[in-house]
């Protein structure tokens, strides 16, 4: 099983902006210096808390500062931007990182940034399939492109010149693009499906119920049947909320703090997601009322935190719950303790994925 990294990121307001961002980077750095296999990165524009606004442009910030580590936009919300415009500057980035690009894509769970793009009453669903459809046709085609959507139209053929390279899109240097990853956060979700069909990769969201995480599975094989392909677990991903001490009682105090770092990220996200009525997301069980999705339910049932023994077992009894999957992806969260932080990071890297790479083999 591999290590990788996620982060929304999601930090409290008020925090110092600069600072943050600089936070944000060193997570991802030593991530890099752990051995973790990828980092991903979600962007959002219009929230105070959630505070990278292009994962691209942050991205490119680490293009040559880091060495081995995949970086993936964790996700472009693809309804938000111009499927021209996104396959230039993934083009560009895959070139920055040397191919060490993945390529997240969503039609984005924020209200507020559709309010903002004039797409909050449109069909979201249908200007996501339909940008990533021309972002594909760009990289596959040649100018002048001449495709004709519903929400883009995308041609140059009144500018074309390409004796000196106008008219042009260039190209991602990993060929025919770069892996494409989906994040999926709903029960049974189409998404999980679609992308098995299409070979692309699921990362299943870490504020999912396990009993959930397993749903996704289901929909794996199930695309993976309709293609005619066959099952590679290789393409999931599973996130959690993870913190890692030396004693019980450290790591307990710093992640089940209902005001500390855990506590605040879901609480802002319990606020967001059950306003936007999927209370679904955080029950056990199809039947649960409303009223005992409490903060506290959310926060014992999906913070995995201990020692590394303990967290070890709590890995494997995920892996129990909802079958093979290839990558456990540790959802980062604010530094509040910069030291316990870092150190959560390292025991995960250094002592508990080890250890739970050997209890697999066994």
């Amino acid at each position: 099983m591999k290590l990788s990294y996620f982060t929304m990121p999601l930090h409290p307001l008020g925090r110092d902006y600069t600072t943050t961002l600089a936070e944000d980077r060193e997570a991802i750095l030593l991530a890099d210096a752990l051995g973790f296999a990828e980092a991903f990165v979600g962007e959002h524009v219009t929230d105070r808390a959630e505070t990278i606004t292009s994962c691209l442009m942050f991205l490119a910030s680490l293009a040559y500062e880091t060495a081995q580590i995949r970086l993936g936009s964790g996700t472009v919300n693809l309804p938000n931007a111009h499927p021209a415009a996104v396959a230039a500057q993934v083009a560009m980035l895959d070139h920055m990182l040397g191919g060490r690009f993945v390529f997240g894509i969503s039609p984005g769970g924020l209200r507020s940034d559709a309010e903002v793009f004039g797409n909050l009453e449109r069909d979201r669903r249908a200007m996501f399939d339909e940008a990533i459809e021309q972002v594909l046709a760009i990289w596959a085609g040649q100018p002048p492109y001449d495709l004709d959507g519903e929400f883009w139209q995308i041609t140059t053929r009144n500018t074309l010149d390409l004796d000196i390279g106008q008219g042009a899109i260039l190209q991602p240097l990993q060929r025919p693009h770069p892996p494409i990853a989906v994040a999926c956060m709903s029960p049974g979700s189409d998404s999980v499906a679609n992308a098995a069909r299409r070979g692309w990769s699921v990362i299943s969201a870490n504020f999912l119920q396990a009993v959930w995480v397993a749903s996704h599975r289901e929909r794996l094989l199930e695309g993976w049947a309709a293609a005619d392909r066959a099952p590679c677990f290789a393409d999931w991903r599973v996130a959690r909320s993870i913190f890692v001490a030396e004693d019980a009682k450290t790591a307990r105090a710093y992640a089940m703090d209902a005001d500390g770092p855990y506590g605040h990220y879901y609480r802002s996200l319990m606020r967001k997601l059950i306003g936007n009525g999927r209370p679904d997301l955080f029950k056990t069980r199809r039947d649960m009322a409303d009223a005992e999705v409490t903060h506290r339910f959310v926060m014992d049932s999906l913070v995995i935190c201990g020692t590394p023994d303990e967290v070890v077992q709590r890995i494997l009894e995920l892996r129990e719950t909802v079958g093979e999957f290839a990558t456990l992806v540790y959802a980062g969260h604010d530094w509040a303790d910069p030291v316990l932080a870092r150190r959560s990071m390292v025991l995960m890297a250094e002592e508990v994925m080890p250890a739970v790479n050997r209890a697999l083999g066994e």
